[in-house]
């Protein structure tokens, strides 16, 4: 498939696509820590990366809820997911590793943004926990734990990439993995959807990047295969983060 072809393509798909309201750009992400300016708390002190978190980063009483047992005899997965929050808002590995392993204490001490405020509950063994003063790339809107045998075994997160083909590239990776949670890390809702409604197939037809574009409002990142194209609408910029934020087809 020629560069010719997929400049083409490219603007043909930019057109169709549908785009994200330029509204909700606007709204404003927190922006991800730097060496020259931490992200400010909308009411409290502010609260810095994780490593450095005071004790009173913003959190609800809802995460103060006494732990219950499960049918199991092991805390339910609200009980052990807000000790993990908690650990983490005070800095404290130590006690992040007696509530989860190894790598969702990595990941969740690399949060690039402010604590979020809000804890939204538990959907069976995945709690999650959101921003709704501050606006974040992808539909995931803050922290989502995977709470298995009284340990929290697995964290995603709201990602901050400042590439646009890094956000294409997350987004593809997720769906060859099957992994709509990592895919929300870093798109909306309406772009996970459309791009799992059909799933990878590792003996099907071979995807091969183009690089993205600039089009109106974003990029355009495509990916080429026999017989077609598909492009991924970024948008955000490098200091709020970019996000997927739909995605079009293309046939030759």
């Amino acid at each position: 498939m020629s560069a010719r072809w997929l400049r083409g393509a490219a603007a043909t798909a930019a057109t169709a696509a549908f785009l994200v309201p330029a509204s909700l750009l606007a709204a404003g992400p927190a922006l991800a820590h730097t060496a020259q300016s931490p992200v400010q708390a909308p009411v409290q002190a502010p609260v810095q990366a994780p490593v450095q978190a005071p004790v009173h980063a913003p959190v609800r009483a809802p995460m103060q809820a006494p732990a219950r047992a499960s049918a199991h005899g092991t805390a339910a997965p609200a009980a052990v997911a807000k000790k993990l929050l908690r650990a983490w808002l005070r800095a404290d590995r130590h006690a992040a590793s007696r509530v989860a392993t190894a790598s969702a204490v990595s990941t969740l001490f690399s949060y690039p943004f402010r604590a979020p405020d809000k804890f939204a509950g538990c959907t069976g063994n995945a709690c999650r926990f959101v921003h709704t003063s501050v606006r974040v790339p992808g539909g995931l809107g803050g922290i989502l734990m995977i709470v298995s045998g009284g340990k929290v075994t697995k964290v995603y997160e709201s990602r901050h990439l400042v590439k646009p083909s890094a956000a294409a590239g997350h987004l593809f990776d997720a769906w060859r993995k099957g992994d709509r949670n990592r895919g929300l890390e870093i798109a909306t809702s309406t772009a996970v959807r459309t791009l799992f409604r059909t799933k990878f197939d590792p003996k099907g037809v071979k995807y091969f990047f183009q690089g993205c574009n600039s089009e109106p409002k974003g990029h355009s990142c495509a990916y080429s295969y026999e017989g077609g194209g598909m492009f991924m609408h970024v948008r955000g910029s490098k200091s709020r983060g970019y996000e997927v934020t739909s995605i079009g087809y293309i046939a030759d």
